[in-house]
């Protein structure tokens, strides 16, 4: 019995105590530097509670506080390090690495401990993680495409290119949803580009269009060059998305999201609309990678988290089109529920959505 067990045993609340103030360390690496008032908001914890823990950090030299804010100490960044490796053995994240990239013939599941759904700091690791699994694995002339939404925002925002010099072309997969330009894959590429020190190409393209303008489209000589690329990269980087958010995003009317949940559908990615099982029950015309050049492409990461996207990443990685996943423990744990379900009762029950 290791240390850390046999202070459990002796004092039991020893773990909720160590799981918050290692939650504030997190968040404040995040943030920082952070008011205590918006740390409070940002975790949904009482002032006075995080006030008292802030007083114990700062006491053992963990954390700053200065006019800006609260910031983390280099003895604090050391020692949320150790606190990281900790959380992945107490909670045995690599066992549920290896038991995920089992479930779904992975070659390789990576694991954020935490629920990006109630700790946003969970959310900014990943990008974190992501974005270093990308610095490990490009070289020199790759070709690295890029889908959009807000989790690839958040990997090109905290992407980290110091001592990095790639000549790495980015270019976006997927046309635009005309959204939030920041979580579009044309800004995502830019920004990746720029870190990477590489360069980038521009898809100016919408994603949905009506069936019978994809081919014209698809004549003019720039649009084609750009996903003639795309279809050569070695790297894929792309999001999941749950069905019902990436029919609101293409704004479809409620009659048609209805009937894409009568169907099944739990997850999306390509334009496709997949249940649990990866069978595709939907598709849309749409501009940018389809699943069948997927199979061209040498590593396919996708990157998504939060215990509700667990029926989409099910979906996806269902698909068989994945070679690296990238998510948090809060996802990963229930997927795996959900795994095991589908395969005791055969398919997808009426009351899919909660089962756990």
């Amino acid at each position: 019995m290791d240390t850390l067990s046999v202070m459990q045993k002796v004092v039991p609340e020893l773990t909720e105590v160590l799981e918050r103030r290692y939650t504030i360390l997190r968040t404040v690496r995040a943030l920082g530097p952070v008011g205590r008032r918006a740390l409070t908001h940002e975790l949904d914890l009482s002032e006075r509670t995080v006030r008292s823990d802030l007083d114990v950090l700062r006491a053992q030299g963990l954390v700053l506080a200065s006019s800006e804010g609260v910031s983390l100490s280099p003895e604090g960044e050391l020692v949320l390090a150790r606190l990281d490796e900790m959380a992945r053995t107490l909670h045995d994240v690599a066992g549920l690495e290896q038991a995920l990239a089992a479930a779904f013939s992975l070659q390789r599941v990576i694991i954020v401990p935490g629920d990006s759904d109630t700790d946003p700091a969970v959310k900014r690791d990943m990008a974190k993680v992501a974005g270093e699994y990308l610095r490990s694995i490009l070289r020199d002339g790759d070709i690295l495409a890029v889908t959009g939404g807000t989790t690839l925002a958040q990997v090109a925002e905290c992407f980290s290119g110091e001592g990095f010099n790639r000549r790495v072309t980015v270019v976006p997969g997927r046309g635009g949803l005309g959204e939030d330009i920041r979580i579009q894959a044309n800004t995502i590429a830019v920004r990746l580009a720029e870190k990477l020190g590489g360069s980038y190409r521009l898809l100016h393209a919408p994603e949905d269009v009506l069936p019978c303008y994809v081919e014209q489209i698809l004549r003019e000589p720039r649009i084609r060059d750009v996903i003639a690329l795309s279809r050569r990269a070695n790297v894929l980087l792309h999001g999941i998305g749950t069905a019902e958010e990436m029919a609101r995003r293409r704004g479809m009317d409620d009659e048609t999201t209805l009937a894409l949940i009568a169907k099944g559908a739990v997850g999306e990615a390509f334009g496709y609309y997949f249940n649990a099982r990866g069978e595709i029950v939907y598709s849309t015309a749409s501009v940018g990678l389809r699943l069948h050049d997927l199979s061209n492409i040498g590593k396919v990461v996708a990157v998504a988290g939060g215990r509700s996207k667990a029926w989409a990443i099910l979906a996806v990685l269902s698909t068989g089109r994945c070679h690296v996943c990238i998510t948090d423990e809060g996802a990963a744990r229930r997927v795996m529920r959900l795994k095991e379900r589908t395969q005791t009762e055969g398919g997808v029950t009426d009351d899919s959505q909660d089962w756990d």
